[in-house]
C-alpha cells in the first residue's frame, strides 16, 4: 500500500517493525512483500466468486437458469469445480519442453497480478504510486502474450502451436491501437501516473473524449481473448487453442488469468475514462473512493459478460481487417487532434476545453460512420455485380425444331 502516511495500516506495521529493531531496508521489504500477499490473495478470492457471477450473467442473458444445484444460488459450484482441478491428474505431454511447458502459466498469471500493483482503489489505497504507471501496465501487460506463446510451442501440439501463432497475429496487432488510445488520458491529465490522471478528471475522460473509451474498452476484450475475439481458443477450429495439453490447476491458472484480466480491463477503463474512485464525499471520506471505484468497475465488467453472451465469434481476417483498417487509423486520427487541440485550448475554462474534446470525438465518430456506409455500398454493389463463384452455366437454349420435309409428289393415275 501507499507509504505517504495516508494509509494507517502500513504506518502502523512500519512503526511496529522499527519498534522490533529491525532496519529500515527490511522493514520496507517486509511491507511490501505482505502487501503483494495481501493483494494477490484478495484478487484471486475475487476471481472465484466471478466464475459463479458471470455464468448467473451468462445465463441470464441467454434466457438459461445457470449454477443452481451445488450449494444455495449455486454458490458453491466454484468450489466444487477447484477441487475438481487440484485432484486432476497433472499430465505433461510426451516430447514437451517441460520447463517452458510448466513456467508459461506461472507467468500468464503473475503478468496480470502484477498489473493491479498501480490500480489507485482509493486516493492512499494503491500497491506503488508509480509516475510512469501507464508504462508499466504496457510493458507489464507484454508478458501474457509471451507466456500464450510459450505455452503454445512447448506443448509439442500442432493445434496448441496454432493458437500461439494465433495470439501473435491477434493479441500484438490489437496492442496498437490500445497503446495509441492509452496516450489520450496521458495528454488530457499530463501525467503518466494512474492517481494523477485520476485526479485530473474533474469531468471523466469519457466525457471528453467518448471514441477513446470505445476503442480502449473493444481492444482490451480483443487483448483477454473473449467473445468475440476467442480466436486463440476457438473450439471448432483448433480445439482450444494454445492450452488444450494442460490440465488440473495449470489449466485452472489460465483460466484464472482470463478472469483476473477480464476485472482488470473493468478496472483500468474505470480508472482511466470513468474517475476511478472519484465521488461524492470522497473528499471528506477518502476511504468511500473504494467504493465508488468497486462500483464502477462492476459496471464496466457487466458490459463485458454481456458481450461475451450475446455477439457471435468473428472470422480471424475480419477481426484483423477491423483491426488494421479501422482501430488503427481512427486511434491515430484521434490521438494527434486531441494533442493539437488541447494545445490549443491550453489556459482556457473547463467548460471549453470538454466542448473542444467532446465535438472532435463527435466528428470523427460521424465521419467513421459516414466512410463505413460508403465502403459498405460499395463492397455490397460489387457483390452483386460479379458472377457467383463456382456457379453452374446455364442450360443451352434448345435448337428450333427443323422444318418437315415436303412429302414427295403422288405418281400420276395410270
Amino acid at each position: 500500500m501507499s507509504s505517504d502516511g495516508g494509509f494507517f495500516i502500513t504506518e502502523w506495521l512500519r512503526d511496529v517493525l522499527t519498534n522490533l529493531g529491525l532496519s529500515d531496508g527490511l522493514v520496507t521489504l517486509i511491507v511490501t512483500v505482505l502487501g503483494v500477499v495481501i493483494l494477490a490473495t484478495v484478487i484471486l478470492l475475487v476471481a472465484i466468486v466471478l466464475v459463479w457471477l458471470e455464468r448467473k450473467l451468462a445465463a441470464r442473458i441467454q434466457d438459461r437458469v445457470g449454477p443452481n444445484r451445488v450449494g444455495p444460488f449455486g454458490l458453491l459450484q466454484p468450489v466444487a469445480d477447484i477441487v475438481k482441478l487440484i485432484l486432476k491428474e497433472d499430465i505433461t505431454p510426451e516430447g514437451a519442453d517441460r520447463t517452458i511447458f510448466n513456467f508459461a502459466p506461472i507467468l500468464v498469471t503473475g503478468s496480470v497480478l502484477l498489473l493491479w500493483a498501480v490500480i489507485p482503489f482509493a486516493p492512499q489505497i494503491i500497491g506503488a504510486d508509480l509516475n510512469v504507471g501507464v508504462l508499466y501496465i504496457v510493458a507489464i501487460g507484454g508478458l501474457g502474450t509471451l507466456g500464450i506463446i510459450m505455452a503454445g510451442w512447448s506443448s509439442n501440439n500442432k493445434y496448441a502451436l496454432l493458437g500461439a501463432f494465433r495470439s501473435v497475429a491477434q493479441l500484438i496487432s490489437y496492442e496498437v491501437p490500445l497503446i495509441l488510445v492509452l496516450l489520450v488520458p496521458v495528454i488530457l491529465s499530463r501525467s503518466m501516473g494512474m492517481n494523477s490522471i485520476v485526479a485530473a478528471q474533474d469531468v471523466w475522460f469519457v466525457v471528453y473524449s467518448p471514441l477513446a473509451a470505445i476503442i480502449f474498452l473493444v481492444a482490451s476484450i480483443a487483448e483477454i481473448g473473449r467473445t468475440p475475439f476467442d480466436l486463440l481458443e476457438a473450439e471448432s477450429e483448433i480445439v482450444a487453442g494454445y492450452h488444450i495439453e494442460y490440465s488440473g490447476m495449470k489449466f485452472g491458472l489460465f483460466l484464472a488469468a482470463e478472469l483476473i484480466h477480464a476485472l482488470l480491463i473493468a478496472a483500468l477503463t474505470a480508472t482511466l475514462f470513468l474517475g476511478g474512485w472519484r465521488g461524492p464525499f470522497v473528499e471528506s471520506v477518502p476511504y468511500l473512493g473504494v467504493l465508488w471505484f468497486i462500483l464502477k468497475t462492476a459496471v464496466i465488467y457487466f458490459i463485458i459478460v454481456w458481450v461475451r453472451g450475446t455477439l457471435p465469434r468473428v472470422r480471424i481476417d475480419h477481426m484483423l481487417d477491423f483491426n488494421w483498417k479501422m482501430l488503427v487509423p481512427l486511434a491515430l486520427i484521434l490521438l494527434a487532434v486531441t494533442a493539437v487541440a488541447d494545445k490549443l485550448v491550453e489556459g482556457s475554462g473547463l467548460a471549453v476545453r470538454v466542448g473542444a474534446h467532446l465535438g472532435i470525438s463527435i466528428v470523427i465518430i460521424l465521419a467513421a460512420v459516414q466512410i463505413l456506409r460508403s465502403v459498405s455500398m460499395r463492397t455490397r454493389r460489387e457483390k452483386v455485380a460479379e458472377p457467383m463463384p463456382f456457379a453452374e452455366p446455364p442450360p443451352p437454349a434448345p435448337e428450333p425444331d427443323p422444318a418437315p420435309a415436303p412429302e414427295p409428289a403422288a405418281p400420276p393415275a395410270s
